[in-house]
């Protein structure tokens, strides 16, 4: 397996500190007994005790094992022996064979997940009660119908009142808002107006977030009352967006699509109830592209995000909607030896095109993803080579792309999200594709 460069491992750690701590033990003195076959990579680690850490990582997937007490995902032991391997210097060497403990945890990985597979197989399947079924639907239809309309009339209050007045709430106003819409099971659309709510209180651009919210806020109420008459893309983009969600064996039994798919960018976020991590991939065959979603609540853990730049051969099946659409892997995919070929990119105006012409096709996309050619990097804002600027999302990690770039023009692949970009993985020192792939 091609080793991968340093820029990769980081886009694995679970936080910052993670990886200063493993980049402080990427050194050969801690380390005993590593080595590297083509898909598994292993070491021992010496720690504070009498005996050392245990590190199993198998390439693949990724996945990692540890034997220190540490409940962060990938621990520091397995990016440092990582950042080792990627190093190069032979700290690490090549090896016919893996070391036991390594070849127990794979050989433990392969019997479970066969052993899931015979027994989903196996399992029983119950038959759903029709009518308790159409029940439920129905008094969840009433609880939203309900929602929506007072939505709907608190709406009809904020225009008429200004949007000027909305400045003057305090956040309380806009989370019993939200408050509400959770009770009316309207999840998805109570976190948008919490989040603009927050925006209006403390951005400078708080009119123009506020006047676009607006809109699509109306457009939900009007397309919910209406909701009989929509397609089913368009139902399934309304439905994600109001936080209606479709269930994994529906999606995996109506739109799948087996393709090489590449792996574009991913981001983490947390808002301290629910972490979410996005995964942005290109179909080789179809030129799709898709996101997946991951969560993890309370004190689960997201799982190994998957390299950038590498390649999955695999079957995704496609949530109903119509434009930036979701995905999930049908079967764990296979990593193809070979890299892709990042897109060529384009400019800003033509990036803004097709993010409008996707908005036009789904109103309540929150973000759309781009790539954008031969831009040069600010420290609030990317300028491309028309003169075209966009702004940085607050939350970009804007140091280590300038790092990167060096001001030196430079291929970004990000999120458009509303009037602002979050750059995820930039190519440098290459064209057409041939660049180095690095993950932000």
């Amino acid at each position: 397996m091609t080793r991968w460069t340093a820029q990769q491992v980081a886009g694995l750690a679970p936080d910052a500190s993670s990886l200063t701590a493993a980049r402080r033990l990427a050194r050969p003195g801690p380390w005993s007994d590593t080595g590297s076959t083509p898909t598994l990579l292993w070491g021992k680690c010496q720690g504070s005790g009498k005996t050392p850490y245990q590190v199993s990582i198998d390439l693949v997937g990724p996945a990692f094992r540890c034997s220190c007490p540490s409940r962060k995902f990938p621990c520091k032991h397995g990016l440092a022996l990582l950042l080792l391997w990627v190093d190069g210097s032979g700290s690490v060497a090549d090896a016919d064979e893996a070391a036991g403990f390594a070849q127990e945890w794979a050989a433990e990985r392969s019997a479970r997940a066969e052993a899931k597979a015979a027994g989903d197989a196996a399992k029983p399947t119950r038959a759903p009660d029709p009518a308790a079924a159409a029940k439920r639907l129905k008094e969840r239809l009433a609880l939203m119908d309900g929602g929506m309309d007072d939505f709907a009339r608190w709406l009809t209050d904020l225009a008429r009142s200004g949007t000027a007045s909305a400045r003057q709430q305090s956040y309380a106003w806009w989370d019993g808002t939200a408050a509400r819409l959770v009770d009316a099971q309207l999840p998805g659309l109570a976190d948008d107006v919490r989040s603009v709510g927050g925006a209006v209180s403390g951005r400078p651009d708080w009119a123009e977030r506020l006047l676009v919210a607006l809109g699509r806020w109306w457009t939900a109420a009007r397309a919910w009352s209406a909701r009989e008459s929509l397609g089913e893309d368009q139902l399934g983009d309304l439905r994600a967006y109001l936080g209606w969600s479709t269930s994994t064996e529906s999606v995996r039994r109506a739109d799948a699509v087996t393709d090489r798919w590449l792996v574009l960018g991913a981001h983490r976020s947390d808002d301290g109830r629910l972490q979410q991590q996005r995964t942005w991939l290109r179909g080789d065959a179809s030129g799709e592209i898709v996101q997946v979603l991951d969560f993890a609540a309370g004190g689960q853990v997201l799982p190994v995000a998957r390299v950038v730049g590498s390649s999955l051969d695999a079957t995704l099946a496609r949530y109903p909607g119509a434009a930036v659409r979701r995905a999930l892997f049908v079967d764990e995919p296979a990593v193809a030896d070979d890299r892709g070929r990042m897109p060529s990119g384009a400019s800003l105006e033509d990036a803004r095109s097709a993010a409008a012409q996707a908005w036009g096709r789904n109103p309540w996309a929150r973000r759309v993803p781009v790539v954008l050619a031969d831009v040069r990097v600010g420290v609030d804002r990317v300028v491309d080579a028309d003169g075209a600027s966009v702004r940085l999302t607050d939350d970009a990690d804007v140091w280590p792309l300038l790092a990167l770039t060096g001001g030196r023009p430079a291929r970004v692949f990000g999120e458009l999200e509303e009037s602002r970009l979050r750059p995820l993985t930039v190519i440098v020192h290459g064209d057409d594709g041939d660049g180095e792939v690095v993950g932000l």
